[in-house]
């Protein structure tokens, strides 16, 4: 098992270029989630702002 971790002395790059592939797959799978949230909360900013000036104007 030591020896197929090791990968011949190459086990540390393979590892951890494995590793570095996974955080990528992870931030590009939540980064447009995050976005999205961000989103909608600032729309719904914009909109409670945006009734209130219309509400004072009336």
């Amino acid at each position: 098992m030591t020896d197929f971790l090791a990968m011949g002395g190459y086990g540390a790059y393979v590892w951890s270029s494995y590793a570095i592939f996974v955080v990528a797959l992870l931030i590009d799978f939540l980064a447009p989630r995050l976005r999205r949230q961000r989103v909608i909360t600032d729309l719904g900013g914009r909109l409670k702002r945006q009734r209130k000036r219309q509400e004072k104007s009336a």
